[in-house]
């Protein structure tokens, strides 16, 4: 079930749409909302490092250098949209975490796709 990428992709993927819905509630002032998708948004995110681990485990003796630097990209992701949201949240200003979440996001997505598990529609 987890020799191949399909799973991780699915939890990313579900992630980052989650993200987006509770930053939209909490722009709409749906704070109950927002705080359930938020909580919810969080069990994606040990999902998503539970999976990229097991990825990063089976097949970093392929490339580990390569694959060490995409987990790390993949960590940092996950805590710029945290980041996001917290201070978003507080009413604090995220220009400078919006700007740092789509370059390493951008620069994860390379990875993962470029590595040798990963599909190969980027050459």
């Amino acid at each position: 079930m987890l020799d191949n990428t399909h799973l991780h992709i699915t939890t990313w993927v579900l992630g980052i749409v989650l993200f987006f819905i509770a930053l939209a509630l909490m722009k709409g002032a749906n704070a109950k909302g927002a705080k359930i998708v938020h909580m919810i948004l969080r069990l994606m995110y040990v999902l998503i490092i539970f999976t990229g681990g097991w990825l990063f485990f089976q097949f970093s003796s392929i490339d580990a250098a390569l694959y060490g630097v995409k987990f790390l990209l993949g960590i940092l992701v996950i805590g710029f949209m945290e980041m996001i949201l917290v201070r978003t949240k507080k009413q604090k200003s995220v220009k400078v975490m919006w700007i740092l979440f789509v370059i390493v996001l951008l620069a994860t997505l390379y990875f993962g796709f470029s590595l040798p598990i990963g599909f190969d529609f980027l050459r």
